[in-house]
């Protein structure tokens, strides 16, 4: 008797740009309400999501790993241990795309939420995931969340999640943690952009190499088929919710006028996409599957 499978097969792709290799990594996906959006009501957007055939707010959880000039990089570490079970799948996809953490001489934050950084240190051992690997963040990242004022104004949810979450995490990295304030090639062919509001140090990479670009945009979006044609719409997690309104449009202007392929951490897996002007607003276009790889 034939079986069906019993599992999905592994959260790995791979793309080209240029002489780089950009391989998208699936650290899984985090399930919660429409409650945390802002500016649109409960109602309309889960309207807007079953309209695009979503069952509910669905967050994929994205990471990239960079192969360039001999040289291996990793963007985001994903959730860890500090999320729901549905995430936290990072490691296994490495090992099947067959990367070593320890060959891994950079890990790259966008910013320093538990779904980006709370990969970074086992919280049981307090050991270090990346052994051999420096941090680079922007400035803004540890002078914030190591800032026992904002702390104190924070939740207890946010003081547990994100504050306490992200001084555990950078610790063990104290020694090898790189901090940037501007444009800065992080690696060979990675160049920092601002793209503050969602947190204070929040950053995009640009990933160039020839004729070819790539702007890895962070959470530019968290819940892309609301807030790319209604940009408007934050979202309880942003520090700064005008400030990252007016990113996400200034954002979402850009990667338009300059037809720039993007890719996120929440967008849906793989994360590759087009963003085009549609009505008055903008739409995505997810990047077909290449098998020409």
């Amino acid at each position: 008797m034939i079986q069906p499978p019993t599992q999905q097969i592994p959260g790995v792709y791979h793309r080209r740009i240029g002489d780089i290799v950009v391989t998208a990594l699936s650290d899984g996906y985090l399930d919660g309400t429409v409650d945390v959006l802002q500016n649109i009501a409960p109602d309309e957007a889960t309207r807007v999501l079953s309209d695009n055939f979503r069952p509910g707010r669905r967050t994929s959880v994205n990471c990239y790993a960079i192969h360039s000039a001999g040289r291996l990089a990793l963007i985001e570490t994903g959730s860890g241990d500090y999320l729901l079970p549905t995430a936290g799948k990072l490691q296994r996809n490495l090992a099947a795309a067959s990367i070593e953490p320890a060959a891994i001489e950079k890990v790259i934050l966008t910013h320093m939420h538990p779904d980006h950084s709370a990969g970074l240190t086992d919280p049981a051992s307090g050991r270090k995931l990346f052994p051999n690997a420096e941090l680079a963040v922007h400035e803004n990242e540890p002078r914030h969340w190591n800032d026992d004022a904002a702390m104190a104004k924070a939740s207890e949810r946010a003081k547990k999640l994100y504050f306490q979450c992200a001084r555990e995490q950078m610790a063990p990295y104290h020694n090898v943690m790189h901090t940037f304030s501007g444009s800065t090639e992080v690696f060979p062919g990675v160049t920092a952009v601002m793209l503050h509001g969602h947190t204070p140090g929040h950053s995009g990479y640009m990933i160039s190499s020839g004729n070819d670009s790539l702007l890895i945009w962070g959470d530019i979006v968290h819940v892309p088929d609301i807030q790319i044609p209604r940009p408007e719409v934050t979202i309880e997690f942003d520090t700064d919710p005008h400030a990252a309104m007016a990113t996400r449009k200034r954002v979402l202007d850009m990667v338009t006028t300059d037809r720039l392929l993007v890719a996120g951490m929440h967008m849906h897996f793989p994360g590759f996409a087009h963003i085009v002007r549609q009505g008055g607003s903008y739409a995505m276009l997810p990047e077909p599957w290449d098998q020409a790889f």
